[in-house]
């Protein structure tokens, strides 16, 4: 893919648009059409954040946006990338690594691996990019105690990859919460379709706005709190449960290694809210936690226990199998 992506950022006229598939992650994917001015410019407004650029090690697979961004940054800086999967070990892989400085895009779970086995080797490393879902403040601690330098981003394929880190925006990026709490992303890294679904396009690309599926509020820093997807709001028992705000209380929890919440459909309830844990904890002792914190009626009716998360390719929980579970 490298080659191919190469040929298409050195040609000469504006190519026809990548196409990058959604993960899939809550039902049928979508292809996103990415003009080569959206990728670089996100490129370019990426670099700026971050203050250099330079080679980029390539650890999530190329078919997904992150990946793409990561072989794209790499060929702008000059340097092709380094594939994990070329090398034994992630310390080789870094150890193929040229440049004053190195870069890498990881996900949650990649990073708490790796900080149990290659910290040292992280900490080398200029930026560590980390996306694709929720990111407990605890992982984030452990990474600053290590010396590994930590930016979350927030975007999609159809802001070509991440637009906001840390919460504020890229240079150039608009960024506001509409309806609902919706969160409305704008600027020069916008996607220019859906191929092959026009009607869909139309409902979520408005007067230059992308409406993402994902709620969210804006602090007093101004810096973006994704509260999670739209319909992440389980409605049981008559009640607005924000499930992830439950899946983050239950992985403060000291025998929690990590955690998902869902709901599913309930004669009783309407919607029944159950969690996904890998850890030491039971049902009960789950309620009585999430209760301590948050409303009672938060509490998960079910416990799914889990030797890990399944994850999708690109490192996102795979929400559909998670389902089948319960």
């Amino acid at each position: 893919m490298g080659i191919a992506v190469a040929d298409w950022l050195a040609a000469a006229d504006e190519p026809r648009p990548w196409v990058v598939e959604t993960s899939g992650s809550t039902g049928r994917p979508k292809r996103v059409l990415l003009p080569r001015r959206s990728l670089l410019a996100s490129v370019e407004a990426s670099a700026r954040r971050l203050g250099a650029a330079g080679q980029w090690l390539l650890a999530l697979p190329e078919e997904y946006v992150a990946g793409l961004q990561v072989v794209c940054r790499s060929l702008v800086a000059g340097r092709p990338p380094v594939r994990l999967d070329d090398h034994p070990s992630f310390a080789a892989a870094a150890a193929a690594m040229a440049g004053e400085h190195r870069f890498v895009s990881l996900v949650p779970t990649q990073l708490h691996r790796l900080l149990e086995t290659d910290a040292e080797v992280l900490a080398g490393f200029h930026t560590v990019l980390l996306g694709g879902g929720p990111i407990d403040p605890a992982l984030r601690d452990r990474a600053a105690a290590a010396g590994v330098r930590v930016v979350a981003t927030y975007g999609s394929a159809e802001t070509a990859g991440g637009c906001v880190y840390d919460g504020l925006p890229l240079d150039g990026v608009g960024l506001a919460i509409g309806t609902g709490g919706r969160v409305r992303i704008s600027g020069p890294t916008l996607f220019a379709g859906y191929d092959g679904d026009p009607e869909l396009t139309a409902e979520v690309l408005v007067d230059g706005w992308f409406l993402t599926s994902d709620a969210g509020r804006l602090d007093e820093d101004g810096r973006l709190q994704v509260l999670g997807r739209l319909d992440d709001v389980v409605v049981t028992g008559g009640v607005n449960v924000p499930a992830p705000a439950v899946a983050a209380r239950l992985r403060e929890h000291p025998g929690v290694e990590q955690a998902e919440v869902l709901g599913v459909p309930d004669e009783e309830w309407g919607n029944r809210l159950v969690a996904f844990v890998v850890g030491d904890v039971d049902l009960e002792a789950a309620r009585d936690w999430v209760a301590a914190a948050r409303p009672r009626s938060w509490a998960p009716r079910q416990l799914v226990a889990l030797t890990e998360i399944p994850l999708l390719p690109n490192g996102k929980p795979d929400r559909l199998r998670l389902k089948e579970l319960a």
